[in-house]
């Protein structure tokens, strides 16, 4: 990922304050000689449950789902993410994880579903900020992620 965003930088940088959106984002750091800015909104999905097997059966469940359905926690969280992707105001990596992404996908192309698309790791998606409105210029490339 580094190497492939190298020459369109330095740009800032937005993380998740999991672990491994920080280690992702690590070799950018190095290369522009940036420190990422750690927004606990581009977090990881708010599961209802914490251990683990229960997590990945809420996933399941939610998977094929739709925004208009879901509960308010779930719609705080992506009103969350969203508002704070809409606040950069200049060009800016982003590194989340697979349901934020496409949640900001959906709602830059008009799309209701939970999963409008299978980001595949480290693949690049390119959003432009038009004043808070979120356009998509370019999906990432797409695998087999796997839901818990």
């Amino acid at each position: 990922m580094a190497a492939a965003l190298a020459p369109d930088g330095p740009l800032p940088v937005v993380v998740s304050p999991m672990r491994r959106t920080r280690e992702t984002a690590a070799a950018l750091e190095r290369v522009w000689g940036v420190v990422a800015d750690v927004e606990p909104a581009v977090g990881e999905i708010r599961a209802p449950v914490d251990d683990l097997p229960g997590r990945g059966a809420w996933l399941r469940s939610i998977y094929a789902g739709r925004w208009a359905e879901q509960d308010d926690a779930l719609l705080r969280w992506r009103a969350q993410l969203l508002a704070a992707i809409g606040a950069l105001d200049v060009a800016t990596v982003v590194v989340t994880h697979f349901f934020g992404i496409n949640a900001a996908v959906g709602a830059a192309s008009g799309d209701d579903r939970l999963v409008c698309f299978r980001p595949d790791n480290c693949s690049r998606t390119v959003l432009e900020n038009d004043g808070g409105r979120l356009r998509l210029v370019q999906l990432g490339a797409e695998g087999a992620t796997a839901v818990l």
